[in-house]
């Protein structure tokens, strides 16, 4: 499967070039851990492309041609509310809700598919130059991922380009599923690892390093894939985290190493 392959490709450069640690010469940035808080039960045939909470609603956009996927979950009971399938050769990826729209990113297909939140009837569509990986809303602009160091903010309801800023002070990471969080910051799964990053998305400057190694246990990790997919529960300092194919969703706080 293409995106298993790329995952071992990436990983193998990670571990040749040593890219995963503070780039330059400046101070590293705090590094916290996971506590977890509870677990939910997730899907284990989702290939998570991104979490996204609003109000009681958990919306989840799946990969893998032919079997992606956006869906909307009750928070409170886990009941799937609904679902919309995408046709191959669609390849699903990052979602979020901006205003009245769901957004849905593709992977290579440089389409960007507006939904209405209630039904993820399809309305609209927008193109995009290069990949589209993690999205969320901040401010009243959609920020997406593209697999690079660098973030884009679009408008929410053209999806036209309004701007970008570049991660600084840690070389070559692969930013992959993203949510905006209540502080104004941006967090981000960092592709293939199992490390997501606290940025600031005026700056580019990353404000921490949460390490989430070991979260899904060694014997249940087999058969799964990576880390991705991280969405905070409103009014709280807690997040919902989970990845590709695993069989569970942790709600955890970040807390001090």
């Amino acid at each position: 499967m293409e995106r298993n392959r790329r995952s071992l490709a990436v990983v193998v450069l990670v571990s040749l070039l040593g890219i995963t640690g503070c780039g330059g010469s400046g101070d590293d940035p705090p590094r916290l851990r996971i506590e977890v808080i509870g677990t939910r039960p997730h899907d284990v045939k989702a290939f998570t492309e991104g979490l996204e909470v609003d109000g009681t609603v958990l919306y989840e956009g799946t990969g893998m041609p032919g079997a992606s996927s956006v869906r909307a979950v009750d928070l409170n009971t886990g009941d799937e509310l609904t679902r919309v399938d995408l046709p191959a050769p669609y390849f699903g990826e990052g979602v979020t809700k901006a205003g009245a729209t769901v957004w849905q990113l593709t992977w290579q297909d440089r389409v960007a598919i507006a939904r209405d939140p209630a039904t993820l009837t399809e309305r609209s569509r927008a193109s995009y130059d290069g990949e589209g990986w993690g999205l969320c809303t901040r401010a009243g602009r959609l920020v997406m991922s593209n697999g690079s160091d660098t973030l884009t903010f679009r408008d929410p309801v053209s999806f036209a380009p309004t701007g970008t800023v570049t991660i600084t002070g840690r070389n070559r990471v692969h930013l992959n599923e993203l949510d905006c969080a209540a502080d104004g910051s941006i967090y981000a799964n960092s592709y293939p690892t199992d490390e997501i990053l606290r940025i600031d998305p005026e700056t580019g400057g990353v404000l921490a390093v949460i390490d989430a190694s070991g979260l899904l246990p060694a014997t249940v990790r087999a058969g799964t894939d990576v880390l991705n997919g991280i969405a905070q529960l409103p009014g709280t300092d807690h997040f919902l985290v989970t990845g590709k194919y695993w069989p569970t969703i942790f709600e955890v706080r970040f807390v001090p190493d």
